[in-house]
Parts: structure tokens; C-alpha cells; sequence
């Protein structure tokens, strides 16, 4: 008995065929067009953004600029870029990258391949190179936007005749920006980590530090952000301190070799003259050799190093001493002791 051959398949329509194909032409069009609204977008919130800067006392400026990934990316990228304050801070680099996805065009990933350099008012220009260089950009609704930095494998180089930076290199570095929870009110939250960094340190610490590593934690909450904005870094802090800013410093800590600053709480803001004013809860490690070493080299007047080495030991458990650091009248002061003038956060004009 023969088996009856299996009846052939359908071929498909030539109508199904034209409307498959035209759905997925409408759909690439479509797309294709919100692609293009999309840069144009990017391109005219650029401009808006580049001219409030400018109005505000800010240079912005870069040689050429570069809008593509499509189909399912926005792309920007800057060459010779650069931006400056009223106050002489500026940050510049060789190239700017910058990309968001379609889908969450308000999220940025930036990067900078050719590292970038930053200038300082008084010290001059920095130039930081390092295995990666990237920031990212969010939430630009919230006050402030989320702002995060992370980098790895790092140098920090001045330029010829320009001052000696405290950092020299990091292993890795990372900077978080955020807004606190709406509960919380007009608050963000700010949290510096540096690992394995390589530092000039003198007086307190660098006697003990001597070539060992160093690294930093810092986790603050800064009130009434909102304030924080002027044409300037200066005139920003002072518009924050005007308004009754502070930070609230939740911990923090710098290791450097076998001194080790812990900062278990405290309250700072920044005085008229531009340095730093407020209170912290520190602990101290190997604090009366390092203060002694700041007599013996001249950091300090040998009396004053003396009597905060004795004010150290007195608090002494172990290699641990509990002790207040006080910023105040523009001095640091342990205990009843001046040390050292309270640190800088801008130059009064």
C-alpha cells in the first residue's frame, strides 16, 4: 500500500508579505523620526543650558560638537571643551563623551578617554589621567540632580610652574551626589571615598604616613541645598551659609600609614572669611607622636605641639584618643589648643 503524499504547505500570501513589511517600515520610520526629534532635543537643551551659564558669569566653550548613535542611542561628543567660573575655577579636556539611551534620555553617562584637567584660582592647573574617567547625570528635577564621579587608576599632575597638588595618585576615587528623600526636606547627601592614594603629606600626618597609602571616607548631609547656587563658588557657599546651610557630617575618616582621623560626627559650615567653622567628634590614632612630629619640624610652634600632645595623651585609650576638633576665629583648634588656621574653602573676594 503507497502512502499519500503530504499535502504541500501554504505559501504565504503575497498580501500578508506586503503588510508585514509595511508595519515594519511605519515602525522604522516612526522611529527614525523620534530619533531625530530626540537630537534635536539634546541640541537645543544644550544651547538653552550653554546660554543660562554664560548669563550667570560662566565661560563655556569647546571646538566642535558631535551628535549621533542612532538607532537606539544619543551621543555627544565635545572636543576641546571647557568651562570656567567668575572665581577662576575651570575644567577642561581634550575630548567629552557623552551618552543616554533612548528610552531614558535623562540619565548621562559621561566619560573623558583623554583624562581632563582642572585649574585652580591660586594653585594653577592640574591634569588627572587615569585607566577610567567617568561621571553620570540624573534626576536633573531634584535639587540637586544626582551627580556621580568614579575613577580609577588616577594621577594628578600640576603643570609646570603651577603649585604642588596634595594628591599625587589614587587607585580608585568615587563621588556621590543625591537629594534626600522628600520627607526629609531641603537636604542631599554627599559621600567622598578614596582608595590607596598616594599624598605630599607634612606636619600631623605625613611624618608617620611617610610613602604608606592613604584613604579618605566621607559621608555628610548638607541642609538647605536648595540655596546652594550662585555665579560662583564663593558666592554659591556664602548664598548656602546665608541661608543657614550647614553639613552634618554622619562619619568620615582619613587612614595615611598608622594615623588614622576617624570623625564620628560633627557640624560645619564656612565663616565670612571663607574658612571652615564648626565642630568634630574625632578620634585619633598615634595622635601625641604625630602632633610632636609637628613641633619638631616647625609645622607648629614647639609649645603649642607640646600641650596638644599632652591634650592627646590625657584622652588616650591604647593608641586611641578621643578628641574635639574645633574651627573657629579661623583656627583649628584641639581641645583648648590652636594648631594650625581652620582649612580654606574659597578665597574671599
Amino acid at each position: 500500500m503507497s502512502v499519500p503524499d503530504p499535502t504541500a504547505p501554504r505559501k504565504l500570501s503575497r498580501l500578508r508579505l506586503y503588510i508585514t513589511f509595511g508595519i515594519a517600515l511605519v515602525a522604522v520610520i516612526a522611529w527614525t523620526g523620534a530619533w531625530i526629534w530626540a537630537r534635536g532635543e539634546v541640541k537645543a537643551r544644550m544651547d538653552a543650558g550653554v546660554a543660562a551659564l554664560k548669563q550667570a558669569g560662566y565661560e563655556v566653550a569647546w571646538k566642535d560638537r558631535g551628535i549621533g548613535g542612532y538607532p537606539f542611542r544619543l551621543n555627544v561628543t565635545l572636543t576641546e571643551a571647557r568651562i570656567r567660573d567668575r572665581s577662576g575655577w575651570a575644567l577642561e579636556t581634550p575630548k567629552l563623551e557623552g551618552q543616554a539611551f533612548m528610552h531614558a534620555p535623562t540619565t548621562w553617562i559621561l566619560a573623558t578617554p583623554d583624562g581632563l584637567t582642572f585649574v585652580r584660582p591660586v594653585g594653577g592647573p592640574v591634569q588627572v589621567t587615569g585607566k577610567l574617567l567617568r561621571a553620570s547625570l540624573s534626576h536633573f528635577q531634584n535639587t540637586p540632580p544626582n551627580v556621580s564621579f568614579e575613577g580609577s587608576g588616577l594621577t594628578f599632575q600640576p603643570a609646570a610652574g603651577a603649585q604642588p597638588f596634595g594628591l599625587q595618585a589614587a587607585e580608585h576615587v568615587e563621588f556621590h551626589l543625591r537629594q534626600a528623600p522628600s520627607e526629609v526636606g531641603d537636604e542631599a547627601g554627599a559621600w567622598l571615598s578614596v582608595k590607596n592614594g598616594k599624598a605630599q603629606l607634612t606636619g600631623l600626618l605625613g611624618r608617620i604616613a611617610g610613602e604608606k597609602p592613604i584613604s579618605v571616607e566621607w559621608d555628610g548631609r548638607l541642609s538647605k541645598i536648595s540655596a546652594f547656587k550662585g555665579q560662583d563658588w564663593p558666592s554659591a557657599v556664602r548664598n548656602w551659609t546665608n541661608a543657614g546651610g550647614q553639613m552634618s557630617v554622619k562619619r568620615g575618616g582619613l587612614t595615611a600609614g598608622d594615623a588614622v582621623i576617624g570623625v564620628n560626627s560633627g557640624t560645619l559650615t564656612v565663616g565670612t572669611d571663607g574658612r571652615l567653622l564648626g565642630v568634630l567628634d574625632a578620634s585619633l590614632r598615634q595622635a601625641p607622636r604625630a602632633l610632636s612630629a609637628m613641633g619638631t619640624t616647625g609645622t607648629i610652634p614647639q609649645d603649642r605641639a607640646a600641650a596638644a600632645a599632652e591634650v592627646a595623651a590625657a584622652r588616650q585609650e591604647g593608641d586611641l584618643a578621643r578628641a574635639t576638633l574645633n574651627f573657629e576665629a579661623g583656627q583649628t583648634t584641639l581641645g583648648p589648643v590652636a594648631l594650625a588656621p581652620a582649612p580654606k574653602v574659597y578665597e574671599p573676594n
